[in-house]
């Protein structure tokens, strides 16, 4: 048992190591790397609407602008 999670713990290392980068991307790939496609939050209008629903919801700013009182009136 105690070989089988040494094994466990050395793959998930190495495998954690094989996905980190030792150098930051080329100017050449920036540009990809700057699409649309690759933001987290790609539509920033639907990312917008979701705040305002959510800080209407909660009463609370959640970090992005004026509290409210919950009734979404703001």
């Amino acid at each position: 048992m105690d070989y089988l999670l040494r094994a466990l713990v050395l793959f998930a290392t190495l495998a954690g190591a094989g996905c980190a980068t030792m150098e930051p991307p080329k100017p050449w790939e920036r540009g990809d790397l700057a699409k649309s496609s690759m933001q987290i939050d790609p539509d920033r209008l639907e990312l917008k609407i979701q705040q305002h629903i959510y800080t209407s919801k909660e009463g609370a700013t959640g970090g992005y602008g004026v509290g409210g009182g919950g009734c979404g009136c703001n």
